[in-house]
Formats: C-alpha cells, sequence, structure tokens
C-alpha cells in the first residue's frame, strides 16, 4: 500500500522515470558494444548474437526493455499532465522553452518507440525484412544498410534517441548537482549516436560489406 502510494506521488513518478531511464541508457550502451562487433566480421557479431542466446538473456533483456519504455513513457505523461494543471493559467514566462523541451522529448520518445517496434519486426521476427536469414546478423545488418530508407530512418531514430538521452542526462546530473551537466550529458549523447550511426556508414562506405 505504501508502495503504490509512493508511486501515485510526483516523487514517486520522477523515481520510475530515473530508474528505467537508467535501465534503458544501460540497455543502449550495450547494445552499442555489441552492433560495433560488426566491424569485427560476420563470425564476431554472429557468435556474440548466438552467445546471448545460448545463455538464454535474449527475451528477458526484450521483456525489460519493453517494460522500462512503458513505464518510462507513462510516468511521463502523467507528470507533464500535473505540471500543466499546476501551472497557473496566465503564467507565461519560460513557456517557450519548456514547451521546446517537451515537444523535443515527447515526439523522440515515439520516433523511438515506433522504430524499436520497426527493428524487432526486422532483425528479431523477420516479418519487415522478409529475406533475413535467422542467426546471420552481420548478412542481415548488411542488406538492410543498403536500403537508403532504412538508414534514413535508423538515423533519424538515433539522432531523436542523442536527443532524448542529451535532455534526459542533463536532467539526472543537474539533480545530482554535478558540475557542468550540459557538457557531460552533450558527450555521452554524441558518443552514443557516433557508435550506432557508425554501422551503416561503413555499410553504405563499403567498409562493411
Amino acid at each position: 500500500m505504501q508502495t503504490l502510494r509512493l508511486y501515485r506521488s510526483t516523487v514517486g513518478k520522477k523515481a520510475v522515470m530515473a530508474v528505467t531511464g537508467v535501465g534503458m541508457l544501460l540497455f543502449v550502451v550495450g547494445h552499442m558494444i555489441g552492433n560495433l562487433s560488426v566491424f569485427s566480421g560476420p563470425a564476431a557479431i554472429d557468435g556474440y548474437a548466438r552467445w546471448l542466446r545460448e545463455i538464454g538473456v535474449v527475451w528477458p533483456l526484450r521483456f525489460g526493455l519493453l517494460l522500462c519504455v512503458g513505464l518510462h513513457m507513462v510516468a511521463a505523461v502523467q507528470l507533464a499532465r500535473r505540471a500543466r494543471k499546476a501551472r497557473p493559467q496566465g503564467y507565461e514566462h519560460g513557456r517557450r522553452p519548456q514547451s521546446y523541451a517537451a515537444r523535443t522529448m515527447r515526439w523522440g520518445g515515439v520516433i523511438i518507440t515506433l522504430f524499436v517496434v520497426y527493428h524487432l519486426l526486422d532483425l528479431t521476427a523477420g516479418v519487415a525484412n522478409p529475406h533475413g536469414v535467422q542467426g546471420e546478423v552481420y548478412n542481415n545488418l548488411v542488406a538492410d544498410f543498403q536500403l537508403w530508407y532504412v538508414v534514413l530512418a535508423y538515423t533519424v531514430a538515433v539522432l531523436a534517441l542523442g536527443l532524448h538521452i542529451r535532455h534526459g542526462a542533463w536532467s539526472a546530473l543537474q539533480s545530482l548537482g554535478v558540475t557542468a551537466p550540459r557538457g557531460i550529458a552533450l558527450v555521452v549523447a554524441g558518443v552514443i549516436c557516433a557508435g550506432y550511426l557508425s554501422v551503416p556508414a561503413a555499410v553504405v562506405l563499403g567498409v562493411v560489406s
């Protein structure tokens, strides 16, 4: 009962946002490291994917990610509604920056969620990519990133992810009283974007083929 009361409170919602945000960030970093093994050749990334399946963490990770995304989005919407209700009707000062940040996070979240769904249908279920072969991660990635519209959608999603991480990391670091939170958040988001975008760039440039 006390846990439920805490969850319903604004502090509880912010705690959910923080915990799920950290969980998703860890997943994003781990997934990026796995993706970068594509530069070591088919054996490396295919072996990595096979190892994940063999130790039985693939579906728990997917379920955990979807749970984090769901809780994060619900808490974000609820907090936004509470903030809107608490704001005086005549309040105008600072409205534009807050609205811009809210729009960026809101649409960024929608773009990321839609891409995660597509990503699962494409490389996991094989529905979006009927020519994909189960277990051949390297060949499936190369085949995907040879299509310009896949590269475009992937780039937009990664940039949206970067903006989302930058804003979230900045807010978290600021709350913790860390010096220069904006610069640190920008570096973290930049490294993650560069890591993810390096794979389609390598395919387009012929470095990975």
